[in-house]
């Protein structure tokens, strides 16, 4: 099994949540968080704030800001022996510095909390979106088909503390 760690960081508060529509490669067309791979010599932690600043211009005030909510790993049906590792991080949207900015990657833009748009985003968001949102942390496996359209197998879990 090959393991590929990656990060995923959700800004959020209490009516809205701050989404970029991925322009190019892995995920293209989909509405999802800021994030990317953990480069080598590079904690979790530093690739989380790293993706961030790249995709949208935004920088966190400060690593208590920042907060660890969830791991899961992902497979498709092509490669099982590759799994992809995504580390999930949430901030407030207080807790930034900056305006989100469109870069060549991402194109943010913000959402009601009712009008988040599941049915342009993985098909897995809409499982542990609501999790995140409501406070709580998880930890998971999904199986996807190959080209990401069908959800095989998956498996969710409210966890405990994650750091």
């Amino acid at each position: 099994m090959k393991t590929k760690k990656l990060t995923l960081v959700l800004i959020y508060d209490s009516e809205k949540i701050l989404l970029g529509m991925k322009k190019r490669g892995f995920g293209v067309g989909k509405w999802n968080g800021f994030g990317g791979k953990v480069e080598k010599g590079e904690n979790i932690l530093d690739s989380a704030k790293r993706e961030l600043f790249e995709e949208s211009n935004l920088e966190i005030k400060s690593n208590r800001d920042i907060k660890k909510r969830g791991v899961i790993s992902f497979r498709f049906e092509d490669n099982l022996k590759k799994i992809l590792e995504v580390n999930y991080f949430s901030v407030d949207s207080d807790k930034i510095i900056g305006t989100p900015k469109e870069t060549e990657e991402m194109m943010p833009k913000w959402f009601k909390l009712n009008k988040i748009p599941y049915n342009k985003m993985w098909l897995d968001d809409a499982d542990w979106m609501p999790l995140l949102l409501a406070g709580k942390n998880f930890k998971g496996d999904y199986l996807y088909l190959e080209d990401g359209s069908k959800i095989l197998q998956k498996k969710l879990e409210i966890a405990g503390d994650l750091t």
